[in-house]
């Protein structure tokens, strides 16, 4: 079960990358490349992320694309919500004409479980994920010190 899209999950380690390089802008190509995504659907990604105003890109020698928000700023939520926000249950997807003003009591469980992961995700600083205690390498990308070259990670 996939509670997030392969785009929110790709949207999630492009953040986590340009997070490690503040004050340098990256390439496509070094993100896709330092995250482990192909380099077409990072494309898209980024684009998505960009129309967001999560991060913005500059376009000939030296440029690349880099936050837009400060860091400290953007939570788990703020990146799955530009490029696929989770969907929620409104209305009764059977179409059941008795349910379509209050949801039967197992959709509205499913939509209260969606409004908790919401919750948490709301609550979750995406720089958060780079410090946790845990031996795991957050979002299956390696973490690098800021002063190195991202086209050398490997996870």
């Amino acid at each position: 079960m996939k509670i997030i899209s392969d785009t929110a999950e790709y949207a999630l380690r492009a953040v986590v990358w340009l997070i490690q390089f503040p004050d340098k802008s990256q390439t496509t190509r070094q993100i896709a490349t330092g995250t482990k995504t192909p380099l077409d659907y990072q494309s898209k990604v980024l684009q998505l992320l960009a129309k967001s105003g999560l991060t913005k890109s500059q376009r000939g020698n030296g440029g690349g694309i880099r936050l837009n928000i400060p860091s400290h700023e953007i939570t788990v939520l703020d990146v799955i919500n530009a490029v696929d926000p989770i969907q929620r249950i409104h209305y009764c997807p059977l179409g059941l004409k008795e349910h379509a003003a209050c949801l039967c009591p197992m959709h509205r469980g499913l939509n209260d479980a969606v409004d908790s992961v919401q919750s948490a995700f709301a609550k979750t600083l995406v720089a958060d994920l780079l410090t946790g205690k845990s031996k795991s390498i957050p979002l299956g990308i390696e973490i690098r010190k800021p002063s190195g070259d991202p086209e050398k990670a490997t996870a």
